[in-house]
């Protein structure tokens, strides 16, 4: 290309290479840096961190062979499962430093984008320019921001290594260096299976830029790599089948999926080039009309033909398009009509055939640049979306209008914020556009509960649980509620029974710690004291069932074991004057 030439006919700046990349590095830092001061994401980061007991036990034996095993979640992604136990090992419950390792990976990515090219290419300033590209477009503000999304940071990586791997290899072939590429690609797999694709990407490179010709024996060197990606993709249809995440939209018809396909591919184009009025989430439009889909193919259609002449351009729109398939629709998998995450790999497509392309033009290329602001000035705006669930979904529910997951979690976020009055019409418009979900009647409970509408509260869990049977939040928020109506004996059986529904630990414990109290309040001494033992197992660290604990022990005449128990809450909180009280009333000798 004419940057090569020009490139061999001046002297060679050794120390470029170098600074581009500080400077990719040093600019990430200053645009996404705020992300050490972001909490936990409300959708899915309790799957993946902060209710994942496997993670949260750290890098042990049991971990790796569960990570490796597990298909609970979604597909198979072990490296995913193991970058967050490392992460939990280090940080604990702090989800800055979690947000540090997506960061630091993002900028490895942006580093080996501009690397990899660099070596296929040859072209340094082309090369920089759409690595700065994929570090600071608004596109791929989820995937650094997200830390359910690890997934996709943690591929890119290996994605992005495995292609310098291959210009290595193309450079002189030898049976290291492939191997070197199918570990990379494993690698890879074992992170995300949207990689599977990268052997059709490699034969593109061969085509351009690395002009290698032989096309049935470039056909074959990728059979092994292939072969590599079977198990993965394989694993991965399972686990979407086992998990259901096919089914919640397995009546799709066929126009369906080829409809929000061609939608979504114009979507994502013109979301590259006009980054407005991006979501955390877009919902899946059931029914699609057709002058939108005319119009989308029309637009597909178009760019296609004006690529048509430019090897760069051509490659690259494939490298976007291939990439994208497995999760264009047509295979769908949840109810999300696409995700701005999905381009973080496929995008690098698009950008080296704008990059390339701009070059030619020489009245553009000098303004071109320009471009990086504006990008920067987005991505710093929407990154900010990401502070907080409050502020992640209203931004959704504003820019995607009817959205069940998006108002539901605005509702949850509300209610973590304990506004519940504002909660209540996001809930309530989250059950109307999907009356399938049973977290969502559930959330719309307890927002009434903590409004002091006990009994319509009450109708929503058990709503909840006819459409879940074993949801166990809802079987403890019902049990709450019938004690707020006064309806004791059904209360205390609610209580008991939620602890056979599947509840997270903390409702587990509350649960317990309720029932005890109840059973003591009815001079059930002796039936409340395993539920607050139970409960002091599941979290020694909380004191209220401690304190429950000791008075049972009161009551019972056990006056030592209450004391050793108020003793132990003084451990944890020397602050509480209740519990120094009573305990020096228990220690005082008699008169």
């Amino acid at each position: 290309n004419p940057e090569t030439r020009m490139a061999h006919k001046s002297k060679p700046v050794r120390w470029l290479p170098a600074a581009i990349c500080a400077a990719l590095v040093a600019v990430n830092l200053f645009l996404f840096g705020e992300v050490v001061n972001h909490g936990f994401c409300g959708l899915d980061d309790s799957m993946y961190l902060t209710e994942n007991p496997a993670v949260q036990a750290g890098l042990t034996w049991a971990g790796v062979r569960w990570a490796f095993t597990s298909l609970e979640i979604s597909y198979w992604q072990p490296l995913t499962y193991l970058s967050h136990m490392a992460g939990w090992e280090l940080f604990g419950p702090w989800a800055g430093g979690h947000h540090v390792i997506n960061l630091l990976l993002h900028i490895l990515s942006s580093v080996l984008t501009f690397l990899a090219l660099r070596l296929l290419t040859g072209a340094v300033w082309r090369s920089a320019a759409v690595a700065a590209l994929f570090a600071f477009h608004p596109l791929h503000v989820e995937t650094v921001a997200w830390l359910a999304n690890r997934q996709d940071a943690l591929a890119s990586v290996f994605w992005l290594a495995a292609i310098w791997a291959w210009a290595w290899y193309a450079a002189k072939p030898s049976a290291g260096r492939y191997a070197a590429v199918a570990l990379m690609f494993a690698l890879g797999l074992m992170s995300k299976p949207m990689v599977a694709t990268l052997p059709a990407i490699l034969l593109l490179l061969d085509y351009w830029p690395l002009g290698r010709g032989g096309w049935k024996r470039l056909v074959l060197e990728k059979i092994p790599l292939a072969l590599v990606a079977a198990p993965a993709i394989g694993a991965a249809y399972i686990a979407e089948h086992s998990t259901g995440a096919t089914k919640i939209v397995a009546d799709l018809t066929a126009w369906d999926r080829f409809a929000n396909a061609a939608v979504s591919y114009a979507a994502y184009l013109i979301h590259t080039v006009w980054p407005a009025w991006l979501a955390v989430l877009y919902p899946y439009e059931r029914q699609i009309a057709v002058w939108r889909v005319a119009g989308a193919l029309l637009l597909l259609a178009g760019v296609a033909w004006a690529a048509r002449r430019s090897r760069c351009a051509t490659v690259g729109l494939l490298w976007f398009a291939i990439g994208l398939l497995p999760a264009i629709g047509l295979i769908q998998v949840g109810f999300q009509s696409r995700a701005d995450r999905y381009t973080y790999i496929p995008l690098t497509g698009l950008f080296v055939a704008m990059v390339w392309t701009l070059a030619e033009m020489p009245r553009l290329r000098r303004w071109a640049p320009l471009a990086l602001v504006p990008l920067c000035l987005a991505s710093g705006a929407q990154i900010g979306y990401w502070r907080s669930n409050l502020a992640l979904f209203q931004h959704a529910v504003e820019v995607t209008g009817d959205n069940v997951v998006a108002e539901n979690n605005l509702g949850q976020g509300l209610l973590e914020a304990r506004r519940f009055g504002e909660a209540i019409p996001h809930l309530e418009k989250a059950a109307r556009l999907d009356p399938r979900r049973p977290e969502v009647f559930n959330n719309l409970g307890v927002a009434l509960f903590h409004n002091g509408r006990y009994r319509e509260a009450l109708e929503q869990f058990d709503h909840a649980l006819r459409l879940l049977p074993d949801y166990g939040n809802a079987g403890y928020n019902r049990a709450r509620a019938l004690r707020e109506l006064k309806r004791t004996d059904e209360a205390l059986a609610a209580f008991v029974g939620a602890l056979d529904l599947q509840l997270g630990p903390v409702a587990r414990y509350d649960a317990h710690n309720d029932a005890g109290s109840m059973l003591a309040n009815s001079d059930r001494l002796q039936e409340a004291l395993p539920h607050f033992a139970r409960a002091i197992v599941l979290d020694p660290a909380r004191t209220d069932a401690r304190k429950n604990l000791a008075i049972v022990f009161y009551k019972l005449g056990r006056k030592q074991e209450a004391a050793g128990q108020l003793r132990a809450v003084l451990q944890i909180d020397p602050s509480d004057t209740q519990a120094r009280q009573s305990l020096e009333v228990l220690e005082r000798p008699p008169s």
